[in-house]
């Protein structure tokens, strides 16, 4: 484990008991129930990303119809992605992706319904934020749903505008955030 990844599970939320074991970082989480015990990292075995991409599609293309094989595009393998694990059940995915230089775009956020509202969601954009910091990254942008606009507002995001209409019915609006490296 890097100083770097201690002072990162530090600096995500000082009230949380840290385990550092994972790839990222482990931490329970002690603000809903004793007995979370959530695990970040990066998927890394073919079932490991089957399960993310899983999730990922259930969550963001099912729902409307897509294929499964919808939810992966072409610049997979040229993106950070994380995966939040409770036990061997992936609960929550997110990618992040490289821009530009100084710029990094949050990609394929999802959370389980089941696990909604247990910091999951702020877990996956703190360690998202934490590697284009270590890409000296300068700003993260988004697309955010209308329904998440205020968990990221939350998280020091701004709205820049309205952006598109997936699916001819869900309004997505940029939103970015200045990192401090």
């Amino acid at each position: 484990m890097s100083r770097e990844l201690l002072g990162f599970a530090t600096e995500v939320a000082p009230t949380y008991k840290k385990i550092l074991r994972g790839t990222i970082m482990d931490y329970r989480i002690d603000t809903f129930s004793m007995a979370d015990l959530f695990t970040i990292k990066q998927p890394s075995s073919a079932e490991e990303f089957s399960q993310y991409y899983n999730l990922r599609w259930r969550l963001l293309r099912a729902p409307w119809g897509e294929p499964e094989g919808s939810e992966v595009d072409a610049i997979e393998d040229r993106c950070f992605h994380v995966m939040v694990l409770d036990s061997d059940r992936t609960v929550g995915v997110g990618r992040l992706q490289f821009n530009t230089a100084d710029e990094a775009q949050i990609r394929y956020m999802a959370v389980d319904r089941d696990y909604e509202r247990r910091g999951i969601g702020r877990m996956i954009v703190t360690a998202l934020e934490h590697e284009a910091k270590n890409n000296n990254i300068r700003s993260v942008v988004l697309d955010a749903r209308e329904p998440a606009v205020g968990f990221y507002k939350n998280l020091g995001y701004s709205i820049e505008a309205k952006s598109y209409l997936l699916f001819d019915e869900i309004q997505h609006y940029r939103m970015r955030k200045n990192l401090r490296l």
